[in-house]
């Protein structure tokens, strides 16, 4: 579900950093949090000063930061080496957020995000597939890049892979697996310390979204990626059919573990504070949600909860965009010039709790 349509936005700001450089409530919440709370940079739009306002905002009520990086194919396809392609576009917002003092989490995106059945628009521009072993090792080299070059605590090595497996063809899945876990061997020799995840789509797992039938779960992510160190979660409820944010379990991330004690990142989502193709919300829901989910990410003792969008899209930047863009344009806590949400007074109250 990221929108990794908005990518190139976090490319100048980066580059210019460089330069620069209820189903319940648990009553345990009142003592504090066991999970680190950030954003990513997306920006509202192709504007280096607003980007940079934005980041200055959203890092002054943040203890960690996530990239969500989408696989840079074509410039891997030109033979561009990929600590090139990281050091124009990646490296030096890792070190602005290492700066801050922000432990970094990285997601590696190999499919198209906003349409998870299909391969990533650069791939399908030049006639190309992760399904061939060389485009799986330009994978792989990518991945030890940034393990090596933007050093994260956490690494994902994919996203959403049970909508992937659920979406796409079977061969397009079964690539998923088998780079992934391929390029493991090369990280652990080269970063051990590094933790490593791959995603999952929490309404998928609850059998909410592309498929049906109750809950399903998420043994099969597990046995496929039998290295991860973590589960990274996506989630975006109202998506999943939720009215209101009350009607989510208190367990909903929670029982993803199965009784095991991994760990658990949420690497993206939230609540969208407008109504959009067939859902109805509204800024006040958007707060209760964000409110709500600290008892979500209570039960499951996270380690990481992030929302990627601090800030709303400006959609008229983004012309000839797919047509499911605008169900994640108004995912921020503040609109596209900065102006603050409900819901920013809820994460606020939430991130100033102690961490335990």
């Amino acid at each position: 579900m990221i929108l990794r349509r908005v990518r190139f936005l976090v490319a100048a700001a980066s580059v210019t950093i460089l330069a620069a450089c209820r189903s319940g409530t648990d009553p345990s919440l009142g003592a504090g949090r066991t999970w680190r709370m950030g954003f990513s940079a997306f920006p509202p739009r192709n504007d280096i000063a607003l980007a940079l306002r934005a980041l200055d905002q959203w890092t002054r009520r943040a203890d960690a930061a996530i990239m969500h990086i989408g696989i840079p194919w074509a410039g891997l396809l030109q033979g561009i080496a990929p600590d090139s392609l990281l050091k124009a576009d990646g490296v030096g917002l890792a070190e602005y957020f290492r700066g801050k003092g922000l432990p970094l989490t990285v997601t590696l995106d190999v499919t198209d995000g906003l349409n998870r059945s299909a391969e990533a628009p650069d791939l399908v521009a030049a006639g190309r597939s992760i399904t061939e072993p060389a485009v799986q090792q330009l994978y792989r080299g990518y991945a030890v890049a940034v393990a090596r070059l933007l050093r994260p605590d956490f690494l994902g090595l994919a996203a959403e892979t049970n909508l992937i497996r659920v979406a796409a063809p079977v061969a397009l899945y079964q690539a998923v697996v088998a780079m992934t876990n391929a390029v493991v061997p090369e990280i652990r020799v080269l970063n051990g310390g590094v933790r490593l995840y791959v995603s999952v789509q929490v309404e998928t797992a609850w059998g909410r979204l592309g498929q049906g039938g109750g809950y399903v779960g998420v043994e099969r992510d597990l046995a496929d990626f039998p290295f991860v160190d973590a589960l990274g979660l996506s989630s975006y409820p109202y998506l999943g059919g939720f009215r209101e944010p009350e009607e989510i379990p208190v367990d909903y991330y929670a029982r993803l573990a199965g009784g095991r004690t991994l760990p658990m990142l949420l690497v993206e989502g939230g609540w969208a504070s407008e109504s959009a193709e067939g859902f109805v919300s509204s800024p006040e829901r958007q707060a209760r949600y964000v409110s709500h989910q600290a008892a979500l990410a209570e039960r499951a003792k996270l380690e990481r909860l992030f929302q990627l969008s601090f800030t709303d899209l400006d959609l008229t930047s983004f012309p000839g965009a797919p047509a499911i863009l605008p169900l994640f344009a108004r995912l921020g806590l503040v609109d596209i010039e900065l102006r603050p949400k409900p819901a920013l007074a809820a994460w606020d109250e939430i991130v100033a709790r102690p961490r335990r």
